[in-house]
């Protein structure tokens, strides 16, 4: 084995292991395990786009594994599908430019969909009992996460560019 293919094979391992660490951080915060998998191979391997089997063949496993936690990435829309005309699989990518400011951006209609909610059960429950009181308090803290979102984002942004330009 010459110097430069136990270099790779060790790159390929030290990806990996950083996958499963970081799996397991997703995992513990409520995604499916092999969805957390292919979503951190997909956020730190260099390649800029995956069929189902490269992502088997990069992760080590079936290609049945892959097919449920790429749909779940998509629709939690952490992940995007292509299909490119003539092709007969579909090419998943991550929008890699501010990863995380696009994920997040895509939450920010939930919260006002909770707020709502949450109000119309203060508007039913009223707030002079301890469980409507809770829920106005919920309301509120779901507000003030609204309308910082925006502030939040563009610092970010600005702190984001002072780090990468």
């Amino acid at each position: 084995m010459t110097e430069a293919t136990a270099r790779r094979e060790q790159d390929r391992d030290d990806l990996l292991w950083f996958v499963e660490q970081f799996a397991l951080l997703l995992t513990e915060a409520g995604m499916p395990r092999m969805a957390a998998r292919v979503f951190a191979y997909v956020l730190a391997e260099d390649t800029d786009e995956y069929t189902a089997a490269d992502l088997a063949t990069g992760l080590r496993v079936s290609a049945a594994a892959i097919s449920g936690s790429t749909r779940y990435l998509v629709d939690a829309g952490l992940l995007s599908k292509e299909r490119r005309p003539g092709a007969r699989s579909d090419h998943f990518r991550i929008d890699d430019h501010d990863v995380w400011s696009a994920i997040f951006s895509q939450r920010a209609p939930m919260l006002r969909r909770w707020e709502e909610c949450i109000a119309e059960g203060v508007e039913l429950l009223g707030d002079d009992t301890p469980g409507g009181r809770r829920l106005a308090e919920t309301k509120a803290y779901f507000h003030y996460l609204s309308n910082e979102f925006p502030k939040l984002l563009a610092g970010w942004r600005r702190y984001r560019d002072s780090l990468f330009g």
